[in-house]
């Protein structure tokens, strides 16, 4: 029997005295982006047709984070690699997994481009995890968009798939992979996303002060900020980790996450303002790159941006010495039908899974200092078995 390289040879099928030969596998980078001209994800000349189109690529893969005691933990994840040629991508790509996820910045009324490749997983060779992106709570996605595998495509290794979105809505969303979503949302493929307002850009004077960005369409200016932060909540469970990575059964049942965190992390490294080191098991790639310290000179207002993509728990995060004002939920305007604001006043807010909220911190009565933003879960506020860790961080008034 002849051996075909890089292809599959069939043998006999049924008693039947031939053989199939079936085209050799290859991998194929291929992205979309209306004046993009090599294939990075970067616009080159601007189309007329497509004024307000943006693109971004996106791979799916597996990595290693580090969590807050020292332990290094195999993740599945997504990485940006926009501006690369696809080339390069399908290699840069490979071990990059980042947690949380690239985050994806969009303004009202853009295009969007969203090219995710799937490069498969280095450490776990053995699997052919098919992957897709779900935008959280995006209201008009066509159903071949939408990253549900029931109804929509999902990329299989080696190959790439460009969704399309109008973004029609600002607020705060979040996206995931959905196949298989327990798990792979478990492993981390989660990511913060939002949408900035069309108002941004028109001044509104706000109770003595005059603001250019916005949450929201509010049309008074209620929801103007100085500074803003995307903060996702999230946890994991080790001995469900470390089974994917050992090729040992999942335990789904038992499934108990002890690490929680912030963007990522948990306390202390949430107040690390930088990227983390690379884990030793990683290749000298960084994996850990957005923060969770939050900070603001005396007198500005903070837009808080946060949401919450945790497969096992629902989580309280409360603030000490700083009022939060909730402005939004779930990526919608708190108004009521007779124009009304309802927004509230409150020193701690409760989200499940999918849930996000935006959060008004004004400090212009608030003492310079470090202020706590931490679950009040307390059980929580530890890196497994070490205490005094977990899901908190710093708000730092300057």
């Amino acid at each position: 029997m002849n051996v075909i390289s890089r292809g599959y040879l069939v043998p006999l099928l049924l008693g039947l005295p031939f053989l199939f030969v079936v085209n050799p596998i290859s991998a194929n980078v291929f992205v979309q982006c209306p004046g993009d001209i090599d294939g990075d994800a970067v616009i080159d000349t601007p189309d007329p047709n497509h004024p307000h189109a943006k693109c971004m690529h996106l791979s799916g893969g597996d990595g290693f984070i580090t969590m807050a005691d020292g332990k290094e933990m195999y993740i599945f994840g997504f990485a940006d690699v926009t501006g690369l040629t696809p080339g390069e991508a399908m290699i840069t790509a490979l071990l990059s997994a980042n947690m949380p996820s690239p985050a994806i910045v969009l303004n009202e009324g853009d295009e969007f481009y969203l090219t995710l490749t799937n490069v498969g997983m280095v450490l776990r060779p053995d699997l052919f995890d098919a992957h897709t992106i779900h935008w959280h709570g995006f209201p008009q996605a066509a159903p071949v968009f939408d990253g549900v595998p029931d109804a929509s495509l999902a990329i299989k290794m080696g190959a790439s798939f460009t969704y399309y979105y109008k973004v029609n809505d600002p607020g705060t969303f979040m996206y995931h992979c959905h196949v298989e979503a327990t798990e792979h949302m478990q492993m981390g493929m989660l990511g913060n996303l939002y949408v900035k307002p069309a108002q941004n850009g028109t001044p509104f004077t706000y109770q003595g002060k005059t603001y250019t960005q916005f949450a929201y369409n509010d049309g008074d200016g209620s929801t103007g900020y100085d500074v803003d932060f995307a903060i996702q909540m999230g946890s994991f469970d080790p001995e469900f980790h470390d089974a994917s990575e050992a090729v040992q059964p999942l335990p789904f049942a038992h499934m108990k996450d002890t690490y929680p965190m912030l963007n990522g992390r948990g306390y202390p490294d949430t107040i690390i303002s930088t990227a983390l080191p690379a884990p030793s098991k990683n290749g000298g790639k960084v994996s850990q790159k957005q923060s969770s310290l939050i900070t603001a000179n005396q007198g500005k207002r903070i837009l808080l941006r946060l949401s919450n993509l945790n497969v096992t728990e629902f989580y309280t995060l409360a603030s000490l010495g700083i009022p939060m004002q909730i402005v939004g939920k779930d990526a919608k305007l708190l108004r009521g039908p007779d124009g009304k604001n309802l927004y509230y006043q409150t020193n701690s807010v409760t989200l499940g899974s999918g849930e996000s909220v935006d959060i008004i911190f004004d400090t212009q009565n608030v003492t310079p200092g470090q202020y706590f933003l931490y679950t009040t879960n307390l059980n929580y506020l530890s890196n497994n078995t070490e205490d005094f860790g977990g899901m908190m961080t710093e708000i730092v008034i300057n």
